[in-house]
């Protein structure tokens, strides 16, 4: 019994850890898949302006 009094707060910090580190992990892969996410509508926007804009200017002021 004197085994597990002392094994005990070392085994509850550890889970402790253990379940903090895996939720601030889970946080950054949904933070980069959001960011990433973000970044490819920009993206995608500023390369459908793009089209209008040529589009709208013509073949004759193509270089």
């Amino acid at each position: 019994m004197e085994y597990v009094e002392v094994l005990l707060p070392s085994i509850c910090v550890a889970a402790l850890f253990y379940f903090a580190m895996k939720a601030l992990l889970n946080a950054d892969r949904s933070e980069r898949k959001a960011q990433a996410e973000a970044e490819r509508e920009a993206d995608q926007q500023i390369q459908e302006d793009l089209d209008a804009k040529n589009k709208a200017a013509g073949p004759a002021d193509k270089e």
